[in-house]
């Protein structure tokens, strides 16, 4: 056995979800850091283990070791420490899916600094916001998508404020560091800081969170927070030691560092990396048969577009078991990944601010729609309206009771903004702002953000139930349910449908959807107003922003 978890976890065997749920714990070495306790301890143990795959669609493939991301990270340290990186400052990276990710990554926690990934998605006015609110001291990211351009004009914009700038890629820029060519010329010599430079409780990363509503939050986790993602990869995904696993995200997205790094390699997983511009289930599905991924991990829009090719095509051989977040799964999906694969998808929750803090186990039978019964460690329970916990079967928003201590796992604050870290973690108990209820066997259902509840005529009604419905219709790819003003009803509910191919929108169409809805749920839910899209708003993490929706029918 290659793996370190047993370092970290005193019993690593469980024979039950209830034996796990009462004797799980985290163990938590004094000035614990990832970069120097996990991956340069497999290189000194191990160091020809296998840590990741790599691979893009013009055919160009890499293997990384341990030895090999130790020998990157030190000269990637060594290289932010000449440009004046030190502990405490933020450097944020833009490198899509480029394994110079992870070395800067890596580099950062070595240094004491503090990594901001980013999509390379954002505008000008986003990059803005994020060197003023974090102060960031040096960006690296990918020379293509105009991200350069954005980074010039958003520094432009901030005054030209003292500001480090680095390309991976591409062309020489004026003003800029070409990353790639110093790396090869830094020194691979990095010694591990002492005392009080270096310590398990300081800041290492930071997301903005994309949030479905307002302005985004700086979610800062510290050096413990790695650890507590033991629990999401070899508990919740399921890892082995020596498999692959495969989680679809950019490193932009924090379910990034959920699937691409901590808990897999403290498990002795390697990560697979499919770095593509535009997604294709075809394509994912080639590379993910080709290099032999074990386990996989993707929202339900991935799902939803994976089941609409033959699966029959592609050899799933290796593939032992998959899970799925992000948003609620629909049962249909379940339904028609299960009959393809023979594997039953297993659903978890959590959020930026967490690990995974709600999931379907191995020892559990998953139940389709459910996102499962509280991780070990989290004391998961359901609050109403006027602070009283919930009984069986009513609806509430998730809490984190911490009365006892911050769980492992759970983030430190929001950056630079104590009002908005006590609005939502007061009196011991962090609030997720996300509804659910609980079933007489444990399991938690959930109904969708506080705000996305829609009430009509009287009624309460979660769009998740609703889309459910919808997504079993053959017509439907996507949709977000949303409630849309009205004199009388007060809301009344509305589709937002993206068709799948060969259908055409049109009266009769919709007609066929609400007769549908009508009879796989209650009447009352059906949806009044139907709207066709070419496609969904959403955040970099795939989520619906349901907000947009609802502000665009405000405005109208």
């Amino acid at each position: 056995m290659t793996s370190l978890l047993s370092r970290f976890v005193p019993k690593t065997d469980f024979e039950s979800y209830e034996d796990f749920h009462e004797n799980f714990r985290i163990i938590v070495p004094e000035n614990f850091n990832f970069a120097y306790d996990v991956v340069d301890e497999y290189a000194k143990d191990f160091p020809e283990k296998r840590a990741m795959i790599w691979c893009n669609d013009e055919g160009e493939e890499k293997i990384f070791t341990f030895k090999d991301l130790k020998y990157y990270s030190d000269k990637a340290a060594n290289f932010f420490a000449k440009h004046g990186v030190g502990k405490g400052d933020y450097v944020m990276l833009t490198l899509k899916s480029r394994y110079e990710f992870w070395f800067c990554i890596l580099g950062l926690h070595k240094l004491g600094a503090i990594a901001v990934p980013a999509t390379h998605m954002l505008k000008t006015q986003d990059i803005v916001y994020r060197i003023e609110k974090a102060g960031l001291k040096m960006i690296v990211c990918i020379s293509e998508d105009g991200v350069p351009e954005q980074v010039d004009e958003a520094h432009a914009e901030c005054g030209n404020v003292p500001l480090g700038k680095a390309v991976v890629g591409g062309k020489s820029r004026e003003g800029w560091i070409d990353f790639r060519k110093e790396l090869e010329v830094t020194s691979p010599d990095f010694e591990r800081p002492t005392g009080e430079a270096a310590t398990k409780e300081d800041i290492c990363l930071v997301y903005f969170s994309s949030g479905t509503a307002g302005f985004p939050k700086m979610v800062e986790h510290d050096h413990t927070y790695s650890l507590g993602h033991i629990l999401t990869a070899r508990y919740w995904q399921n890892v082995e030691d020596d498999g692959l696993h495969y989680t679809v995200a950019d490193s932009g997205w924090g379910k990034c560092v959920w699937g691409k790094l901590y808990g897999q390699w403290i498990a002795g997983c390697a990560v697979f990396v499919y770095d593509y511009d535009r997604f294709d289930a075809k394509h994912m599905l080639e590379k993910a048969s080709k290099y032999g991924v074990t386990t996989f991990c993707a929202p339900p829009t991935i799902y939803r577009f994976l089941i609409k090719e033959d699966l029959s095509q592609y050899d799933f051989g290796t593939l032992t078991y998959a899970v799925v977040a992000g948003e609620p799964l629909n049962p249909e999906v379940f339904n028609r990944f299960l009959e393809f694969t023979g594997i039953k998808l297993m659903e978890g929750f959590g959020q930026t601010e967490t690990v995974v803090t709600i999931a379907t186990f191995p020892w559990m039978e998953p139940k389709p729609g459910s996102i499962g019964k509280p991780t070990p460690g989290f004391k998961i329970e359901l609050m109403d309206r006027e602070g009283n916990l919930c009984d069986v079967g009513e609806e509430g928003e998730i809490v984190i009771n911490t009365k006892e201590g911050k769980p492992v796992g759970l983030f430190v604050h929001y950056g630079k903004d104590q009002k908005r870290t006590q609005e939502t973690w007061h009196d011991g108990y962090y609030h997720t702002g996300d509804m659910a209820w609980m079933d007489e066997d444990g399991y938690l259902w959930f109904v969708g953000r506080g705000d996305d509840i829609i009430k009509t005529s009287g009624y309460k009604v979660g769009p998740f139930e609703v889309e459910s419905a919808l997504i079993q219709h053959p017509a439907v790819l996507e949709c977000a349910i949303t409630g849309a003003p009205d004199p009388v009803r007060g809301q009344v509910i509305k589709a937002t449908i993206v068709l799948t191919k060969g259908h055409t929108a049109g009266e009769e169409l919709k007609k066929e959807l609400q007769e549908h809805v009508k009879k796989v749920t209650a009447p009352y839910k059906y949806p009044r107003i139907v709207e066709f899209v070419e496609e969904l708003p959403k955040t970099i993490s795939g989520k619906i922003r349901r907000v947009e929706i609802r502000d665009k029918d405000q405005n109208q």
